[in-house]
């Protein structure tokens, strides 16, 4: 005997049950439009039922999940009831009957709309309730209060209405605009704003339980989100955040569990969070695409992120350019995994070695020359200046003459805020790297060709290599003290993806903005930071997305100031002020630059001083070239 098939009983099912609705709206249309006459006769009623079912195929009525019915099944049977309504009309009409009214054909189209869509409706309220009282008793659900716009409140209380594991007992909403307040969301009232919470709570206090905070959109500005952090930390609550859109949306459509909607921490990206500017994609993709790009440093934070966005513009060959092999090795798997048509070599060298760059820029002949290698980390520098000296400095000469000698036209070197009056070795050799490429930039530009160099300078990156983000992570996982130099100390902060995005953009405005990439010769584009955040601020919202205290369940320790240190960062030096551009998160620091065959001469002298072994010597020099540097050595006693 053959299996039944319950795909073909259940559409049977449903066709037995519309049709049944569709006869029941004959007499019922009937009865409405002259109440005064005799219902519709047996007959008639069977003629409605088969206007219904042949009216609702083009609909896909029959095919229907009552128990998920929603907004495009409603859509679907309004349709239905419209061509069923007009079939009926048509047959009662070619059969030579009068029909009761002028009104019967809306009559009836109403009766069987509303026939249709009520039991569908009542079957799906009693499936989600039974479905909710399966989860458990409702006085052990988490009482939430949810935190963002209404699309994300919207899904998150579809995907929860969805969900048969342990869930959540929202009381309100908080909405980021006072215009919502006083509205419902599927039933939940808007309690207030953001800006309201404390005031919020402290009415809630006297009836509920301390809720939790459930951040359910994904673009809440950092400056909103921390002030939410503070308020709970103040009241003693957790704040977390639901799934992201594309797995609520998921779970609202499905009939997952409960582990559909397992929540995440706020991260500290979340509280960082700025707005998102917009970029020329078009010119990146014509400065990249079908072109040779060599990528130095490629498997450090930066020069990784920017090898993933580079291959995402189709250039025809991809050079990734360390001296790490395992660094190296995982962006280019990495690649491979995401990019597997794009042609990639994997270059192991050291930007010190320029006879090596030399070879590797004349088999690679480059187009295009992102430059990310450089020793970042101040203190390690300080503890080994010369080799600080020849990566940073010297490294960037070798990269760029090299480049230039195999015909590249684009050299985009990246800087740091650290190079602006610095008090380290390693920022007075980005300087230096500085100078030499806004040189080369202007010999470029007199001879109307060559290479052109774009320098971009920014600050500390989330999570980069030597960041204190991750040190903070590490501390927080060994229960503490977190570390900080000093208690004023403010650094600007940026996430990696936006750096390398932006710097992208400047390399795009600095060679091909016809308005604006002659005026740029020799500048160095900035980027927009926002404002410096205090770094021991930064430690205390660590620990309080952790769930933790600051000072009570994990103490902040003071070490005072590192060799080569300094308090406050800097964009701009005094001598180049900066200048907006009308391309958003660029600014440009005016030329401050030295002749090329002096800085060239001056750099060979420098190199010959490191590799002789000769500190103060090169030191000495490093001074005065780069007058501005006021060398902090010792660093700074504990604050």
């Amino acid at each position: 005997m053959p299996a039944r098939n319950p795909s073909l009983t259940r559409l049977l099912v449903n066709v037995m049950l519309d049709g049944a609705l569709g006869a029941l709206a004959v007499p019922l249309a009937f009865w409405l439009a002259r109440p005064d006459q005799p219902l519709a006769s047996g007959f008639a009623a069977a003629a409605g039922a088969v206007a219904l079912i042949a009216g609702g195929v083009p609909f896909g009525l029959a095919t229907q999940y009552w128990r998920f019915a929603g907004l495009g099944d409603m859509r679907a049977i309004a349709g239905s009831a419209l061509a069923g309504a007009g079939l009926y009309a048509l047959l009662f009409l070619a059969a030579g009957l009068a029909l009761p009214s002028a009104s019967f054909p809306a009559i009836h189209a109403l009766a069987l709309a509303t026939l249709l869509a009520s039991p569908r409706l009542a079957y799906r309220l009693w499936r989600d309730r039974r479905d909710g009282r399966a989860g458990g008793d409702v006085g052990d659900a988490v009482p939430v209060l949810l935190v963002g716009d209404g699309e994300g409140a919207d899904l998150f209380l579809r995907a929860l209405g969805r969900g048969r594991g342990a869930f959540y007992r929202v009381l309100g909403l908080l909405a980021p605009s006072a215009r919502q307040t006083g509205r419902r969301i599927q039933g939940q009232p808007i309690l207030g704003t953001i800006a309201e919470t404390e005031q919020i709570l402290e009415k809630l206090a006297a009836t509920e339980t301390p809720p939790r905070f459930l951040v359910v959109t994904t673009d809440l500005p950092g400056a909103t989100l921390g002030h939410l952090l503070e308020c709970a930390d103040r009241a003693g609550l957790a704040v977390r955040r639901a799934p992201d859109p594309t797995r609520l949306a998921s779970a609202a459509a499905s009939a997952a569990s409960g582990a559909g909607l397992e929540l995440r921490p706020i991260a500290i990206e979340d509280i960082l969070n700025r707005k998102q500017v917009p970029l020329d994609r078009d010119g990146m993709a014509r400065l990249i695409a079908g072109r040779r790009v060599l990528i130095t440093g490629a498997g450090g934070s930066i020069g990784a992120e920017l090898a993933r966005q580079v291959a995402g513009f189709g250039p025809a060959e991809i050079g990734l350019l360390d001296n790490g092999e395992y660094a190296l090795w995982q962006i280019d798997l990495e690649l491979a995994e995401a990019h597997p048509t794009l042609a990639r070599r994997a270059l192991i060298a050291d930007v010190r070695d320029g006879a090596r760059l030399r070879a590797v820029c004349e088999r690679f002949r480059p187009d295009l020359v992102c430059h990310a290698a450089a020793l970042k980390h101040v203190p390690m520098v300080e503890a080994n200046p010369l080799e600080g000296l020849l990566s940073n400095a010297v490294g960037t000469r070798n990269v760029a003459d090299a480049a230039r000698a195999a015909g590249a036209a684009v050299m985009v070197q990246i800087s740091t805020d650290k190079a602006v009056n610095p008090t380290s070795v390693m920022g007075a050799a980005k300087r230096l790297a500085e100078m030499y490429c806004q040189a080369l930039d202007l010999a470029a530009r007199e001879k109307t060709g060559g290479l052109r160099c774009i320098t971009v300078r920014f600050g500390n990156v989330l999570g980069s290599t030597g960041s204190v983000v991750p040190l903070f992570q590490r501390q927080l996982a060994a229960g503490g003290p977190l570390t900080v130099t000093h208690p004023d100390m403010r650094r600007y902060f940026m996430t990696v993806r936006e750096a390398v995005g932006l710097v992208l953009q400047a390399a795009v405005v600095g060679t091909t903005a016809p308005d604006f990439s002659q005026a740029a010769a020799g500048g160095i584009f900035v980027l927009d930071m926002g404002e410096p955040v205090k770094i021991v601020d930064l430690a205390r919202q660590m620990i309080r997305l952790a769930g933790l205290r600051p000072e009570s369940d994990i103490a902040i320790r003071f070490t005072g100031l590192r060799p080569g240190e300094k308090l406050f960062e800097e964009l701009f030096h005094g001598q180049e002020p900066p200048a907006p551009t009308r391309y958003p998160g660029l600014l440009m620091a005016a030329p401050r630059t030295a002749d090329l065959a002096i800085i060239s001469r001056a750099l060979d002298e420098l190199a010959g001083a490191c590799r002789r072994g000769q500190e103060g010597a090169a030191l000495a020099l490093l001074s005065r070239l780069v007058p501005e540097f006021t060398h902090n050595a010792a660093g700074a006693a504990s604050a």
